[in-house]
């Protein structure tokens, strides 16, 4: 979440209000974080867990000033249905889904991207929180999709969890900018190594071709979804 909060805080002008959507509400962390460095921001929020976001409205309620709104309900079934106006208008989606510790294959394929892809406002971005275990063949499969859709594809995790090694969360940032745009190039992406937490690898162009290899883009038909965590990796 903490490198999710840099990609936050980098893009854009500083401190400007933007346009947001969060697939996977979790306790409002990310929502609460862009209106606090972003105040204005107009956010929304696809959550599936009804009862979850009731918790967090009782425990935690949500500043009163901010322009968040929760829609209930699957994140590919809602974004399909999302209204006109939203489309080409989302400076930032952030896909943050969990099924229990899980990402479920039907939010990890072309077909679902598609879906995103068109909200995107000229210079938007996606951020996919993915976690993976040895070899990485998840995130490969969401790097090789992602790669297959958007013209500028970058990864950023703890050295270890990158080489495959060991269990961990790889934060995966995609842009279609325009031709000619300065920002083409998302010059930006290696301060966030710098931002930490420490420490940090960034893997873009070559290297993340490498990593990618042979790794065909995910669609429906081979989905699936992300592994279970290594036991006692939460300390249970």
């Amino acid at each position: 979440m903490r490198r999710i909060g840099h990609v936050i805080d980098l893009f854009r002008t500083p401190g400007a209000p933007i346009s947001a959507l969060h697939l996977g509400g979790g306790a409002f962390s990310l929502p609460r974080y862009v209106e606090a460095t972003r105040p204005g921001s107009r956010q929304q929020v696809i959550e599936l867990e009804s009862a979850l976001v009731d918790l967090v409205r009782e425990a935690a309620p949500l500043p009163k000033r901010a322009s968040i709104r929760v829609r209930h309900g699957d994140a590919r079934e809602v974004i399909g249905r999302l209204p006109a106006g939203m489309h080409g208008a989302m400076d930032l989606v952030i896909v943050d889904i969990f099924s229990g510790s899980q990402t479920p294959a039907h939010v990890s394929s072309i077909e679902f991207y598609e879906l995103v892809r068109p909200l995107l406002a000229p210079n938007g971005l996606v951020v996919v929180n993915a976690a993976d275990g040895r070899g990485l063949p998840f995130v490969r499969g969401q790097l090789a999709t992602l790669r297959s859709m958007f013209t500028d594809v970058a990864a950023i995790a703890e050295p270890q969890v990158l080489k495959g090694r060991r269990f961990g969360n790889v934060v995966i940032i995609a842009s279609n900018s325009p031709t000619g745009s300065r920002d083409s190039e998302l010059d930006w992406l290696p301060r966030l190594l710098a931002g930490g937490p420490h420490p940090a690898r960034l893997l873009a162009d070559r290297e993340l071709s490498e990593l990618i290899g042979s790794t065909k883009p995910v669609t429906d038909q081979t989905a699936v979804d992300s592994p279970a965590p290594t036991p006692g990796i939460f300390g249970g």
